[in-house]
């Protein structure tokens, strides 16, 4: 018997119905306009033998025409608009199984940033989109939930001097003309369809992955991803074949919201993981992994996310042991730990369960770190109690089993007990498996992690505040994820004079590394140092304006925004930096700012 698909709170589409198995665009992107514009063609299948409608999803779309593949007038309605979830596009069906929407984009289409050539490397107007959650029906109406998944293809047209990629089989050469043609052969959620439009080159890195980014960026961009065909190459030895043919990266401009989307065949990437140094490609690891957790096997609802991200971040960290081995792992446990910790602290009790319950609101408002964190320690967890060597060979076999297709929470638990648990004589009593999923915060039957490189970060600290100069502290080969310890290690009254020799002998409020400059800005700023100190000020302003990157803007605008002289800082800085920004960022920094 086919599968039902779940009731998706964040849909209007009904599958279980009629669903779309292939999408076809045919599309025009006018940079002077901030419009795309065209048709999207869907092939149909009729779960429901009768059904006489098939309903997507629409945000701020205009609809021009609903035709039959000959060209035959569809009566259709848009219907009231939900503030959330837009309006949803119900089309009487004819006898044909296909379908054909005339439509365009509102330039306030969330899922589009349009830059201008000032907020770019080369000069020339970008365009990107970001589909995940619920944003791809701003700009192509779709059915979309993660649940749904289509085939598709594409003919983009674009201004001759740049060149279209997408999350597809993809060209390597612009074209003369600016017309550019895709295919996905492995059918998606329309969260991942993805297009992007730029000054262009690419750079093999590997024998089936690359780098496209802006001419100068991308030669420094594939000395940095050079390690990824064997990050592929380890993620295949642990759960099985990479099922998307190539594995290539776009690196987009500074606006872009997040550290990488995991676009199938195409991960877009933050430029800010391009320290110079290769510390910060654990994200390749990260966005790799998708390729089998959420990609191969997707969250079924948004409430589900953590058996996307929690299992990516799971999966992330022992491709990075894989390759760099468990002392360099153990650091990335710490950190993510500290991270959990911080995420506990600001949620709200419910937002801190696996299982989510994002009825009602936008799922772009959910809880950060907690699906990423909690859910890939709960995954340790599971290791610890079965033996790795067990655990393996179960996800493994999952990866297989449910490739390309959706998963829930009550489905995955079900399969991990009958499966797994039950077979190793380990109960969920033994696990605390319900306090796990649906309780808030940390069990406390948690795995903890060992870690040699930060026991001697915690012992310089310990020097440190004992009176040593920061100058004769023992830091010779410290990895940046020793430095971000260091700095979250410093105590709060360490005292402005204090902080400015810390600054001076490790050049913190300069660094390039996102992450090392995130943690201090907020040291600087909870402790006061930001304010008493003009060039720390400067470099605080400077740092939020020129990184578009959500997760760490946010955690500088939420130390500022803790006291009233913060908060009227932050407002200054945030007119010159909104402009800058995608609609994710903004939409999260407003609410922080409010």
């Amino acid at each position: 018997m086919t599968r039902a698909y779940p009731a998706d709170p964040h849909s209007f589409a009904r599958p279980n119905e009629v669903v779309v198995r292939h999408v076809g665009l045919d599309l025009d992107v006018d940079f002077d306009a901030f419009r795309i514009s065209g048709t999207a063609t869907f092939d149909l299948e009729r779960r429901t033998p009768d059904a006489t409608q098939l309903v997507l999803d629409t945000w701020q779309l205009d609809v021009r025409a609903v035709t039959t593949a000959e060209g035959e007038a569809l009566d259709f309605e848009v219907g009231e608009e939900d503030p959330v979830l837009g309006r949803p596009l119900t089309i009487t069906l004819g006898a044909g199984d296909r379908v054909v929407v005339t439509y365009a984009t509102s330039p306030e289409a969330k899922a589009l940033q349009w830059l201008e050539p000032e907020q770019t490397a080369s000069g020339k107007p970008f365009l990107f989109t970001q589909g995940q959650p619920i944003l791809t029906r701003t700009w192509m109406p779709c059915q979309d939930s993660p649940a749904v998944r289509a085939t598709y293809d594409a003919t983009i047209r674009v201004p001759a001097d740049l060149m279209a990629v997408m999350s597809a089989e993809n060209p390597t050469e612009r074209s003369v003309d600016g017309e550019y043609r895709f295919t996905m052969p492995q059918p998606v959620p329309a969260y991942l369809i993805a297009l992007a439009v730029g000054d262009l080159e690419f750079r093999e890195v590997g024998a089936r992955s690359g780098v496209y980014a802006e001419p100068s960026v991308v030669e420094g961009a594939a000395w940095e991803f050079a390690d990824t065909e064997k990050m592929i190459e380890a993620a295949e030895r642990l759960y099985g074949p990479y099922r998307w043919g190539r594995y290539d990266m776009l690196v987009l401009p500074p606006s872009f919201p997040y550290g990488g989307m995991e676009n199938p065949r195409l991960t877009f990437v933050t430029p800010t993981i391009l320290a110079g140094d290769r510390s910060l490609v654990t994200l390749i690891a990260h966005e790799l992994a998708h390729s089998w957790s959420g990609n191969l096997v997707t969250n079924a609802t948004w409430n589900d996310i953590w058996l996307n991200e929690g299992f990516t971040t799971y999966f992330e960290v022992r491709i990075d042991e894989e390759l760099y081995g468990a002392a360099y792992a153990a650091m990335l446990l710490r950190l993510g730990r500290q991270e959990l910790a911080r995420g506990v602290e600001q949620e709200q009790p419910r937002d801190t369960w696996l299982e989510l319950d994002l009825v009602g609101r936008d799922p772009d408002e959910g809880p950060s770190k907690i699906p990423y964190e909690k859910g890939s320690l709960f995954l340790r967890l599971i290791e610890s109690a079965v033996g790795r060597e067990r655990w393996d060979a179960f996800l493994r076999s999952y990866f297989d089993r449910f490739a390309f297709e959706s998963m829930d929470t009550p489905t995955f638990l079900s399969l991990l007990k009958s499966e797994l648990l039950d077979p190793a004589g380990v109960s969920a009593e033994d696990l605390q498996l319900e306090a796990w999923v649906h309780g808030p915060g940390v069990p406390d039957n948690e795995p903890l992690t060992e870690s040699d490189a930060f026991d001697k970060v915690d012992a310089e600290v310990a020097r440190l505040l004992a009176g040593t100069a920061s100058a004769d502290l023992d830091t010779d080969g410290w990895v940046s994820h020793q430095w971000v310890h260091f700095v979250r290690a410093l105590p709060l009254d360490l005292g402005v004079d204090r902080m400015a020799e810390v600054d001076a002998a490790f050049g913190f409020t300069a660094s390039g590394n996102i992450e090392v400059a995130t943690a201090w800005l907020e040291l600087a700023v909870e402790s006061g140092f930001a304010f008493e100190t003009p060039a720390v000020d400067q470099a605080l302003a400077e740092f939020l304006v020129r990184h578009g990157r959500a997760l760490y803007v946010s955690k500088v605008y939420r130390k500022l925004a803790a006291t009233d002289r913060g908060l009227a800082r932050a407002r200054e800085i945030y007119v010159t930096a909104r402009p800058t920004y995608h609609p994710v960022t903004q939409a999260g920094i407003d609410r922080l700012l409010a």
